[in-house]
C-alpha cells in the first residue's frame, strides 16, 4: 500500500557532552530523543528507517484504556482507616511519602477539584480533542491510588505527599493512538516525571476494522496490523532505552505499565495470556494485579502473566470523579500501586544522593516479596512478587 498513512519518528539527539548530575563533564556525548509524526509512504518509511539518528519508525496505531473488570461501584470510608492496597505494599508503615518527587499519570484525565487531590500542584495537558474533563474516572482513580490525599479519614494513596503531579489526558471517549502516548511521554520527561504511570494498551482489533474501512481487504487489514503491532513494540523499546540513556543527564524516570486484564482463570486455568504491548516492551515496568484470598494473595483471575512486579488490583477503593470514593479492579488498579511505591523510593534515593537508573530500577524490583502471597502461586503470574514500600 503506497498511500502516506501517518507514522511516528523517534529520533535520537546528542547535543554534545554535558554535565551529569555529580557536576562532572562527561566524555559521551549527551543523548537524548524527539517524537515527529508525519505522513510517510511504505518507500519513504524504509528511507527514513536507514538514517543514524533514527531509533525506530513506526505507524500510527489505536490505542485503547485497560478498563476496569466489572463495574466501578461506590465505596464508603472504612473503619480500617487505610485502604487494603496501601497496607499490603506496605506504604503505612513507611515513614516516606513521596516528597520531592514528581509523578505522570498518562490516562483519561483527573478531577482537580476533588478533595484527594487538594495540595497537589497539577499540571495538566489534554492530548484529545475534547473536554479538559475526566469523563471516563479512570484517571481520578488510578491518581488517587498513587498521590491522593486522605478522604474523611481513610488513606487512599500510597504516595500522598507527592508535590507536583503531570496529568496528561491521552485517552478520550474514541480510545488514543500510539503517537499520542509517544509525545505524552516525551512531555513528561521534559517536565521531569521520575515516574510515569500507564494504564493503556495496543488495540489490534481496532487497527483491523479502521483498515477495513478504507477498503483494505481483511487479510490484507490483519497482515498490515500485525506489522504495524510489530513495529509499534519496537518503538516502544526503543523508547525505554532511549529513556535509560537519558537518565544520567536528566535524571531517572521508570515507566511502569499495566499487564492487561484479559485472561480468564476464572472459567478456564488455562485461559491465560501473556502481558500485552506497550507494557511487554523491554524498559517497562509491567504489573500483574493480585487480590486477598483467606489463605493469602492471589493472582486476579483477569490478570496477564508474565509481569515484572504485582501490585494491589481487586476491590482497590480510590477518589471518584465528581467526589466521593468508588471501588474498581484491574492491572489498571495494581499499576499505580507500583507507581506510588516507585515515588516512595525516588524520595528515598534523592534524599541519600544516590538516585540513579540502575538502583531506582533495581530497588523497586527487588522489593517485591512472596511471603504474603497464597502458597503454590506461580512466578509466571506474579512476577517477583508484590512490590515493597521502602521502610527504615
Amino acid at each position: 500500500m503506497m498511500l502516506p498513512a501517518k507514522h511516528v519518528i523517534l529520533k535520537r539527539v546528542e547535543t554534545g557532552p554535558a554535565r551529569g548530575r555529580d557536576g562532572l563533564e562527561s566524555v559521551q556525548p549527551r543523548l537524548s530523543f524527539a517524537v515527529e509524526v508525519d505522513a510517510l509512504t511504505t518507500r519513504r518509511v524504509e528511507e527514513v528507517s536507514h538514517h543514524r539518528d533514527i531509533a525506530a519508525v513506526a505507524p500510527v496505531i489505536p490505542m485503547k484504556l485497560i478498563a476496569p473488570v466489572g463495574l466501578p461501584r461506590a465505596a464508603q470510608p472504612t473503619s480500617t482507616s487505610t485502604a487494603w492496597g496501601v497496607h499490603a505494599v506496605g506504604a503505612d508503615r513507611s515513614s516516606l511519602s513521596g516528597d520531592g518527587v514528581r509523578v505522570a499519570v498518562l490516562d483519561t484525565g483527573i478531577d482537580a477539584s476533588h478533595p484527594a487531590f487538594d495540595g497537589v500542584e497539577l499540571v495538566q495537558r489534554n492530548f484529545t480533542g475534547e473536554s479538559d474533563e475526566d469523563l471516563d474516572g479512570h484517571g481520578t482513580h488510578c491518581a488517587g491510588t498513587i498521590f491522593g490525599r486522605d478522604i474523611d479519614g481513610e488513606r487512599i494513596g500510597v504516595a500522598p505527599q507527592v508535590p507536583t503531579a503531570l496529568i496528561g489526558k491521552v485517552i478520550g471517549e474514541d480510545g488514543a493512538a500510539s503517537d499520542v502516548i509517544v509525545t505524552a511521554i516525551e512531555w513528561a520527561l521534559r517536565n521531569e516525571a521520575q515516574v510515569i504511570s500507564m494504564s493503556l494498551g495496543f488495540d489490534f482489533p481496532g487497527m483491523v476494522v479502521d483498515l477495513e474501512q478504507e477498503g483494505v481487504p481483511t487479510e490484507l487489514a490483519t497482515s498490515m496490523a500485525l506489522e504495524g503491532y510489530r513495529t509499534n513494540i519496537l518503538l516502544f523499546e526503543r523508547l525505554g532505552s532511549l529513556v535509560q540513556a537519558r537518565a544520567s543527564f536528566t535524571g531517572p524516570c521508570l515507566l511502569v505499565a499495566a499487564a492487561g486484564n484479559e485472561s480468564r482463570r476464572d472459567e478456564d486455568p488455562d485461559f491465560v495470556i501473556a502481558v500485552s504491548p506497550p507494557a511487554a516492551a523491554d524498559g517497562m515496568i509491567s504489573v500483574a494485579a493480585v487480590g486477598p484470598d483467606p489463605d493469602g494473595f492471589t493472582i486476579a483471575s483477569f490478570s496477564n502473566y508474565g509481569a515484572r512486579l504485582s501490585g494491589p488490583g481487586v476491590d482497590i477503593v480510590s477518589a471518584r470523579a465528581g467526589g466521593g470514593l468508588t471501588t474498581m479492579s484491574g492491572t489498571s488498579m495494581a499499576t499505580p500501586h507500583v507507581a506510588g511505591v516507585a515515588a516512595l523510593w525516588a524520595e528515598k534515593l534523592m534524599k541519600s544522593g544516590h538516585f540513579s537508573q540502575q538502583r531506582f530500577t533495581d530497588l523497586l524490583v527487588g522489593s517485591a516479596i512472596t511471603a504474603s502471597l497464597k502458597p503454590e502461586f506461580s512466578p509466571a503470574d506474579v512476577g517477583n512478587g508484590i512490590v515493597q514500600a521502602p521502610q527504615d
